[in-house]
């Protein structure tokens, strides 16, 4: 083989062996910007699933609240129709003594 044909395949190797070293570090910025993503996604994931938690949890405080304003609603309810049966009894003790 020649000298010159050696050369131009050195050459070509020393390229493409170069041109591999290139791939190679691409695919590894690649790959660690990818594994930032999910260690974001996986904070965002978690910070997510907390804030879902409160969210639940405000919910069911709020559920709890408007369970003891009806309650106590109802109670003002029958106080009221209470005071009415009671009026209702003046006045229909006031109409028989009024004959």
């Amino acid at each position: 083989m020649s000298r010159v044909l050696r050369c131009n395949m050195s050459e070509d190797h020393g390229s493409l062996a170069e041109s591999a070293r290139n791939d190679a570090e691409q695919l590894r910025v690649v790959a660690e910007e990818a594994r930032e993503i999910r260690e974001t996604a996986r904070i965002a994931g978690e910070a997510a699933r907390v804030a879902a938690e409160h969210a639940r949890l405000a919910a069911m405080d709020a559920m709890h609240v408007t369970a003891e304003t009806l309650d106590a609603t109802l109670d003002q309810m029958k106080v009221v129709e209470d005071m009415r049966r009671t009026l209702r009894q003046i006045r229909d003790l006031n109409k028989l003594d009024v004959n």
